[in-house]
């Protein structure tokens, strides 16, 4: 039987309707103005019409985060920084161990999927290295088929984590070694063909390169990224991944989120300390659509592309497009907002009915 074909999730019970509004519970019941009774909503696109889903800003049950091993909410500002020593010659040696496995995860309540993942979780760990390091990373591959791990940023070749450099069977290792650089919000995935299940099926994560301040001594916002320094404990810094599941093997998706659970920051917003700026590492690795996109309600952000510059690529804006495999920093701030629900999203109306829709719960604090 075509791996395809055992690979089909399990359905919602009673069927998926894509266009029916469900209302939210927990702390976003404040929300439920916004949705309606599905009823008065057209029918839903020719493209899905198939595939037509009971979702649109909520979801009935909820997803167990404990079964997956991995929850949303934790992802947001789950740093690896992996195994620091030093080196003879004082240069910092950072190693990190990832594990390619298969494993079905529960991407919306009731929705099985079965995932390729790095170390059992999509997307995979965040790895943070500062601009100079050694990143040493120790890949084993426990899964059924080839996999490697490519990195976006500057390396030999032999490194590059294709076939026929770093290319890992079932069953076997392979150690990439390389300089962090340059500086930014960068990704890995793999590169193993065919390309596009590789990575619909969950093998990508977010790769961060801190600026040293050391190399960049008149830039304060160095000093800002450096994870763990006294200017960086003032941020609240979150990690985004968009991305997208198509259920039944048809390249059309049928779930949008960030960070793999449909709507699991709408059921549950991201709180915020209105006191202090906001820093978000945004990657979209989104499958079968050309672009994904974020806009923020309210509120304006500052937007460095690929996160490779300390000043903004693009300053005040309130949206941002992304291809797959781009990525960036928004920066931002809630100090003159009133506390209240702020919504964030995809503009793109499909994308954000089908999961992409999510809040921040600003206040005073976060407790």
């Amino acid at each position: 039987m075509p791996i395809e074909e055992r690979s089909r999730a399990v359905r919602l019970q009673g069927g998926l309707r894509r266009r029916r509004f469900l209302g939210l519970g927990g702390a976003s019941a404040g929300l439920s103005l916004w949705l309606a009774s599905t009823e008065q909503v057209g029918a839903a696109p020719q493209r899905h019409s198939a595939h037509a889903h009971e979702l649109a800003f909520g979801t009935r049950g909820s997803v167990d985060h404990a079964a997956n091993g991995f929850d949303p909410h934790a992802m947001l500002t789950d740093f690896d920084t992996g195994s620091v020593s030093r080196r003879g010659d004082g240069r910092r040696l950072r190693e990190f161990t990832i594990t390619a496995i298969d494993r079905a995860i529960e991407i919306a309540p009731g929705v099985a999927f079965e995932a390729w993942t790095y170390n059992g979780r999509v997307p995979g760990p965040t790895l943070r290295a500062t601009e100079g390091d050694l990143v040493r990373i120790h890949f084993a591959n426990a899964g059924s088929m080839p996999h490697t791990m490519h990195f976006h940023g500057i390396h030999h070749a032999r490194m590059d984590g294709v076939p026929g450099a770093g290319e890992v069977m079932p069953g076997e290792t392979f150690v990439y070694e390389f300089e962090a650089k340059p500086f930014g919000c960068h990704l890995y995935h793999c590169h193993s063909l065919p390309l596009k299940r590789h990575l619909h099926r969950g093998l990508y994560g977010v790769f961060i390169v801190d600026p040293d301040p050391a190399r960049h001594p008149s830039h304060a916002a160095a000093r800002s990224r450096l994870f763990g320094s006294p200017e960086n404990a003032e941020w609240q810094e979150f990690v985004m991944v968009m991305n997208a599941f198509d259920t039944d093997f048809d390249e059309e998706n049928e779930f949008y989120a960030v960070n793999t659970i449909p709507f699991a920051y709408m059921d549950k917003p991201i709180p915020v300390d209105r006191s202090r700026p906001v820093r978000v590492y945004l990657v979209n690795v989104t499958e079968f659509d050309p672009i994904n996109s974020f806009h923020l309600h309210g509120n304006f952000f500052d937007y460095y592309d690929h996160g490779t510059t300390l000043e903004p690529t693009l300053r005040t804006v309130d949206t941002v497009m992304q291809c797959q495999a781009q990525r960036g920093i928004l920066e931002f701030h809630f100090r003159e907002h009133e506390p209240g629900l702020y919504m964030f999203h995809a503009h793109q109306s499909e994308f954000a009915e089908l999961g992409w829709m999510s809040a921040f719960a600003v206040g005073d604090g976060t407790s």
